[in-house]
């Protein structure tokens, strides 16, 4: 085995002449196409393992000790933990919050003078065994501000810092073999996300995981041809009626008493999406749709948790939010109570001093998953929505707090100050006015700068929800931050693809996420009041016919349905969710016409 010092040292300079941040890998925050249990298998010897290895993060994240921000609380469970963030697919780092900063804080609070850092009362061979672990820890999470720290507790171990750090016994060489150690290790998992309730047992089953899963991997797609999507006329309201008459339909031919996903498994994400959909056709409704939305609500109603979120145990923000839209929109008082429930839960799901995040934190005032500690645009901008339509005050704390988070996703600089160090360099904002996915994240890519320095390049869907949410937390029309993504919105106005993506060297990207996009273009538009938008052409657009004219044109003449065929990613190559979001945003082009 090497010499710790010589696994540690060499880690320990290139993180702190890099300050590296990995890039993030969480997927855009769509509701999910299918019930979300544990990771299946794509092939015979692979599996994804992301999921799982979520959940368990976060049963430890909730298990953290709240005085003292260690795990266990000990040294090594503290050790151990902070390897699994590090190392998992989402690479959590210092900056994602508490969870991570509070934990390397517990380790460097217990050296001691010589430099060692162990529990109070270790002594011998112990306190050396407990200072390797922490001085791995510390060299994954390696930063100026634990530097003389992680030195001191190397210049301590001396000549007993050889062997691995972690005594990783050798994974299965077969994949076969690897996929049924992780299947079996699944199967002992309890449903809340833990191994037995333990920190220590959590913790190790994580590492596990996290080992096994680059290996178990499948492999990814790789780019596929695509092709423009037809030619189409503007459409007028009556087109868009059929259109929606159609789609409509279509949905309820395959709803199992007002419940959507695989045969014999609802899902309430995607049902909360089909509710709102159909909930966008006017009234009066033809029997079989109110039928099915009347089953449907009540369904969800159902799922309402003690604490008042509504889902089925995964994405619970987007679940909660789609719910509450959906009951919004169906206005019946015997819902009434659910949704006020559901409705507060949103609101302390948002990051703020409570949760140990200051207002100069890059998160703070975000929403994520709920199941995810890093939030997101997306996320955030149906949980306002959401927040909203059931009622909650426009001067509420909720859309103040928002605020800083919306700046930090701005390509702004006058407003956005974030400085997240990734890969080398530093993620800066830039100045177009567009918004990226995340404060420092854009699923668009990078502009590289000089000095170091790259700007997360903006795009359509994330600048509607950026101008949306805007709206809602009551930010006036001539107030720069609105008018600068007007302007991107504006030159880059297009039903052709989801704009920002021109980059890519995959074909597809243009494509990803394009439903989503026109739902919340025309919500956006129909919020901000304005019938026509003006191209980068100086051309006046009705944003309502052109959008009703792109989806008729790319409406299945089969069934009615809507699917996103040159890219399925983010759920869209799924008809139900392709169809509800193709709805949403026709009820909004009839709207007002």
């Amino acid at each position: 085995m090497s010499n710790l010092r010589q696994l540690l040292v060499p880690a320990l300079l290139a993180c702190l002449a890099t300050t590296a941040r990995a890039v993030q890998v969480a997927p855009q925050a769509l509701p999910p196409a299918t019930t979300v249990g544990p990771a299946q298998a794509t092939a015979e010897s692979t599996l994804d393992l992301g999921p799982d290895i979520d959940k368990a993060l976060r049963w430890l994240r909730y298990a953290q000790d709240r005085e003292s921000g260690g795990y266990g609380p000990d040294v090594a469970t503290t050790a151990l933990v902070l390897r699994a963030l590090r190392e998992s697919p989402r690479r959590y780092q210092a900056i994602d919050g508490p969870f991570v900063q509070r934990a390397l804080d517990y380790l460097l609070a217990r050296q001691v003078q010589d430099g060692s850092i162990a529990d109070a009362g270790a002594s011998g061979a112990e306190r050396v065994r407990q200072t390797r672990l922490a001085a791995a820890a510390l060299t994954l999470h390696a930063s100026e501000s634990n530097k003389a720290a992680l030195g001191a507790a190397l210049k301590h171990l001396g000549a007993d810092s050889s062997g691995d750090p972690w005594s990783d016994q050798p994974l299965p060489e077969s994949k076969p073999a690897l996929r049924k150690l992780a299947t079996d290790l699944l199967a002992r998992r309890k449903s809340d996300g833990s191994w037995d309730g333990s920190v220590r047992a959590t913790a190790d089953a994580a590492v596990l995981l996290v080992r096994a899963a680059p290996l178990l991997k499948p492999t990814a797609a790789g780019p596929k041809g695509t092709k423009p999507l037809p030619a189409f006329e503007p459409a007028d309201k009556q087109a868009a009626l059929a259109s929606m008459s159609r789609g409509a339909r279509f949905l309820v031919s395959i709803a199992q008493d007002g419940r959507w996903g695989e045969p014999g498994k609802p899902d309430a994400g995607v049902t909360a999406m089909a509710l709102g959909a159909l909930l966008a056709t006017p009234t009066p409704r033809e029997e079989p749709i109110q039928k099915a939305i009347d089953a449907g609500l009540q369904w969800l109603v159902s799922l309402q948790q003690p604490d008042g979120s509504i889902h089925q145990g995964k994405v619970a923000n987007y679940v909660t939010s789609a719910a509450v839209m959906a009951l919004a929109a169906d206005g019946r008082e015997a819902h009434r109570a659910a949704l006020l429930r559901a409705r507060d839960w949103l609101v302390a799901l948002q990051l703020g001093p409570e949760d140990n995040y200051a207002e100069d934190h890059p998160y703070y005032g975000g929403i994520g998953y709920g199941s995810s500690e890093r939030p997101d645009l997306s996320n955030l901008q149906m949980a306002l929505e959401a927040l909203s339509v059931a009622g909650l005050d426009k001067d509420h704390e909720a859309f103040r707090r928002s605020l800083r988070f919306l700046e930090r996703c701005q390509n702004r600089s006058e407003r956005n100050d974030v400085r997240i160090p990734e890969g080398g360099q530093v993620v800066v904002s830039g100045d177009d006015g567009g918004s990226a996915y995340a404060p420092g994240q854009s699923m668009a890519g990078y502009i590289e700068l000089d000095g170091g320095r790259k700007i997360p390049r903006s795009y359509g869907s994330m600048t509607y929800a950026l101008l949306k949410s805007y709206i809602f937390a009551g930010v006036p029309k001539d107030d720069p931050r609105v008018k600068a993504a007007q302007e991107w919105l504006r030159r880059n106005y297009t039903l052709d693809v989801n704009p920002g993506f021109e980059a890519a060297e995959d074909p597809s990207a243009a494509f990803q996420g394009l439903y989503y996009y026109f739902s919340t273009m025309a919500r956006t538009l129909e919020l901000a009041g304005d019938s026509n938008i003006i191209d980068a052409r100086g051309e006046s657009r009705s944003w309502r016919k052109d959008l009703a004219g792109r989806l008729v044109a790319i409406q299945r003449k089969d069934d009615g349905s809507w699917l996103n065929e040159n890219s399925p990613r983010w759920y869209e190559g799924n008809p139900i969710l392709a169809t509800s979001y193709a709805l949403l945003s026709l009820g909004s082009c009839v709207r007002g016409q």
